[in-house]
């Protein structure tokens, strides 16, 4: 999704219609952080029927329209796994910032996400506090973004919520993740 896509939806009020942006790698490039079979059924049956929804005038519009802004920064944020996977330019400045170093940073946003009871999503927002969305809300301080709803992680790691998280600092695109901030 365009950066200016994403202040559209800030600052110009509902859009006549949604998509959800193609992926910028293959359906296979995240394992085995994600596995395929959860990027095409999380991708192709959940996210997109959020915007199929929403351009049908079916469910709940704002829930829906929530949905697509989150999931597209959520699948743009991913690249393929580049072994020792660390941030670098703005974003390790603002960790660096209010927790010091990565590490510190990673215990306390694996902190805050298993605080979370039930689903929902948890981010580094870019006044550097780790925050979390119960259901779908647009937020548009959102710097790196983690999806804690169960079908996130649920094929590939059952119940061990740390291990999936602990494979999605594997996998962000910190070059994105800059051009957030």
């Amino acid at each position: 999704m365009s950066y200016s896509f994403i202040r559209q939806f800030i600052t110009e009020g509902r859009p006549a219609s949604l998509k959800i942006d193609a992926l910028p790698y293959g359906k296979n490039d995240l394992s085995p952080a994600i596995s395929k079979d959860t990027i095409e059924y999380h991708y192709e049956n959940l996210a997109k029927t959020y915007a199929k929804r929403y351009n049908a005038g079916e469910g709940d519009p704002v829930f829906n329209e929530a949905g697509v802004f989150l999931h597209n920064i959520l699948f743009q944020q991913y690249q393929e796994s580049t072994g020792n996977n660390a941030p670098v330019g703005a974003v390790l400045e603002l960790i660096n910032k209010h927790y010091k170093t990565f590490a510190k940073f990673k215990d306390a946003f694996e902190k805050e996400a298993m605080s979370i009871q039930g689903s929902g999503w948890i981010y580094l927002s870019k006044d550097g506090k780790i925050k979390t969305i119960v259901n779908h809300e647009i937020k548009k301080d959102i710097v790196v973004l983690v999806d804690w709803w169960e079908h996130a992680w649920a094929l590939d790691y059952q119940q061990d919520k740390k291990k999936y998280l602990e494979n999605q600092w594997k996998i962000i695109n910190w070059e994105y993740v800059n051009g957030r901030i």
